[in-house]
């Protein structure tokens, strides 16, 4: 399977997908999101990648060129309300543009779920911008379901 966990050589492709989802936000959301920027340092990328409870996933082609990614965090909160849950958080999952229309995302999506039963996750949650229809449809395709709203009113 050409899905494996990130390493550090892989940064320079991570920086290169996290800009083109940066893109696609700044168009969905002009007045929140910048068109240029980074998310992560490649100092704090490494930190990240270090870190068993934020693990990234990446999807190789053949040729070895980076075709997608997908970050994740495994969450157990505390809190005296709240049943003791581990769910695994996805924080981000980008295909390169070149790749889209070919599966690589979803595979990414089923690899991870598969990733999130083995280490025993109650629930896979993620956060979606309302404006990022092809990334609603997209998660609706694969059974996810709204858990909570965020609501805003733009003064």
């Amino acid at each position: 399977m050409p899905i494996r966990k990130a390493q550090v050589s892989d940064i320079p492709a991570l920086q290169e997908l996290l800009q083109q989802i940066l893109l696609v936000h700044h168009q969905a959301r002009p007045d929140i999101f910048k068109a240029k920027g980074s998310k992560f340092s490649n100092e704090e990328l490494e930190k990240i990648l270090s870190q068993e409870s934020t693990p990234i996933f990446v999807f190789e082609s053949e040729s070895g060129e980076i075709l997608g990614h997908l970050f994740c965090s495994i969450k157990e909160p505390v809190s005296p309300v709240l049943n003791p849950i581990k769910t695994l958080f996805i924080e981000d999952l980008c295909v390169n543009e070149k790749a889209r229309g070919q599966k690589v995302g979803e595979q990414l999506y089923r690899f991870v779920e598969d990733y999130a039963r083995e280490i025993c996750c109650y629930n896979l949650t993620l956060n979606v911008w309302n404006d990022n229809v092809v990334a609603l449809r997209f998660y609706e395709r694969l059974a996810l379901q709204a858990q909570e709203t965020v609501m805003e009113k733009i003064l």
